[in-house]
């Protein structure tokens, strides 16, 4: 109980915030929908849309009917369980990788509780958070006028696939033996999870009167398939919540098996020895950086190449959509902020891009605190090696690393657009459309490294939330109508875009100062912040 109560004090403005956010989320969503899409005739329109047009299906949830609170699952249900992903994940590898790595567990061990005292804490915190999450969401549905059955089939929905990413949290954090791989392969399996249920979405088979899709199996081996075919507020079928429960249990049962026997602070995965003599890479903080975050450079890359792949592949198929439904024209013309239809389609897959961009240049980042935490940091800042460079080492190679994402989409969106013969003129858009991500997703990194140098502790929480956040934002928000003053609060949506007349500049201009001034200010904020190992 002494261990619960310190997690919970630690960690109690943090989760508090995070599942407020997410409550305010589903209340703005409810009112988007009922303004954008009051009637069922809007609904049923979208859902069209959405069951003939697969791409759509891939970022969205399942279809389940033309209700107002069916539809709102629909658009809003993926995104929930993304929150609460992550917020379970990273919960679970700060209470216990994270703490191994910092000494914290070997003083824990010390005293007389017991060797699982940690983790079995941890396991009930993590518990106790997706469950809170789980009941503001169905409050805030409640609360909107929804009814009570289907706001609890959705708050339970999210709340067993969050503690289903709790047991990949604490499984990974048997195997890995530093946060940060604990961390990077939690998002990585959110990610394809989240992925493989949209593909199994698109796969599916759509009713006759385009307002369902019945999902396919690839949507079975995911947590978003098991909460989206609850289809809350229409079915309200809550037998794959069940299948969520026994994954969790697996996992979680998997995890204490592991922990058992480790050593504290080793991992089931033995780390690769380094090589005898460091490379001339090493020799710069720069240096340091970029061999930190090459792995990861090149998987978020090969995400980016395929999206930017299926930004000039789909064209055809919503040309074709939209040419025999003029309602879908009309929203295709919405979404496109005034441009064409395939600049709209462009803008979007991009704006996709631009957030995976951005997950990396904040994930780099956040090496600069792992390496505090660790105390490699310090082993590096007792050299001639001022904390200033040490830092925008770290800040240099995500901005640049982030120049190379966009590029690589950029470069497949316009080989995947030669090959299939499409509109060469085009080709400038995508240019357009890559450099307005390069200037929003720079904004991240730079605001997570001075985060980095003001609140440290809240790094990693601060610098994902910035991202899906305003990702969300730039996604949904014209699709629920919220003033463009507004969406382009978010970077992704405030860059430059292609527009029927040029090019649309937006507020590329105050995206590029707020970069230059933050990083300046975070390395001059460096220079006298002293080195911060707590976790």
């Amino acid at each position: 109980m002494i261990l619960l109560g310190q997690r919970l004090r630690r960690d109690g403005v943090q989760l508090l915030a995070w599942i407020l956010a997410t409550a305010a989320l589903c209340f703005a969503a409810t009112a988007g929908v009922a303004e954008a899409f009051g009637t069922e005739a809007d609904r049923r329109t979208l859902l069209a849309l959405a069951v003939a047009n697969p791409v759509v299906l891939l970022f969205r949830g399942l279809p389940s009917g033309a209700d107002e609170g069916a539809f709102l699952v629909f658009t809003i249900l993926p995104f929930l369980v993304l929150l609460g992903g992550l917020m379970a994940a990273f919960l679970a590898a700060r209470h216990t990788r994270a703490e191994e790595e910092t000494g914290r567990a070997d003083t824990v061990s010390a005293t007389p509780a017991a060797r699982r005292a940690p983790f079995v804490a941890t396991l009930v915190h993590g518990l106790l958070a997706c469950l809170l999450l789980g009941a503001a969401i169905t409050g805030a549905f409640l609360v909107s006028g929804l009814p009570l059955r289907g706001s609890v089939a959705v708050g339970a929905a999210v709340a067993t696939s969050s503690a289903v990413f709790l047991g990949v949290g604490l499984l990974g954090a048997q195997l890995f033996r530093s946060s940060r791989a604990v961390n990077s392969a939690s998002v990585a399996t959110i990610l394809t999870t989240f992925l493989l249920a949209g593909i199994g979405n698109a796969l599916g088979t759509p009713s006759d009167d385009l307002t369902r899709t019945e999902s396919s199996a690839l949507s079975w081996v995911s947590p978003f398939g098991w909460a989206e075919n609850v289809r809350a507020f229409a079915d309200d079928d809550l037998r794959p919540i069940l299948l969520g429960v026994v994954v969790a249990v697996a996992l979680v049962g998997l995890a204490a098996a592991l922990q058992a026997p480790r050593d504290l602070g080793a991992g089931v995965i033995a780390s690769r020895p380094g090589r005898a003599a460091a490379s001339a890479l090493l020799s710069h903080p720069l240096g340091l950086a970029i061999r930190l975050s090459a792995g990861s450079l090149v998987a978020w890359a090969i995400g980016a190449a395929a999206v930017g792949a299926l930004s000039t592949t789909l064209s055809d198929v919503i040309d074709e959509l939209a040419a025999d439904n003029p309602a879908v024209t009309a929203i295709l013309d919405r979404m496109a902020a005034e441009g064409s239809m395939d600049q709209g389609l462009l803008v979007t897959f991009f704006v996709m891009v631009g957030t995976l961009a951005a997950c990396f240049g904040v994930q780099t980042v956040q090496r600069a605190r792992q390496e505090e935490v660790h105390g490699t940091a310090e082993q590096t800042l007792a050299t001639p090696v001022a904390r200033t460079k040490w830092l925008a080492g770290f800040v240099a190679t995500a901005l640049g690393g982030l120049v190379v994402i966009v590029a690589v989409a950029a470069v497949t969106a316009a080989g995947a657009l030669l090959a299939r013969g499409g509109d060469p003129g085009l080709l400038g858009d995508i240019a357009i459309a890559g450099l307005g991500q390069v200037a929003g997703a720079a904004v991240f990194p730079v605001l997570t490294a001075l985060v980095f140098t003001v609140l440290p502790r809240a790094t990693t929480t601060l610098g994902w939330v910035l991202v899906i956040a305003a990702a969300s934002l730039a996604l949904f928000g014209t699709l629920v109508r919220l003033d463009d003053d507004v969406i382009s609060l978010s970077p992704f949506a405030a860059g430059p875009a292609p527009a029927a007349d040029g090019v649309s500049w937006n507020g590329g201009l105050w995206l590029v100062a707020v970069t230059v001034v933050g990083v300046a200010s975070s390395v001059m904020l460096m220079r006298r912040r002293e080195v911060a190992t707590g976790g």
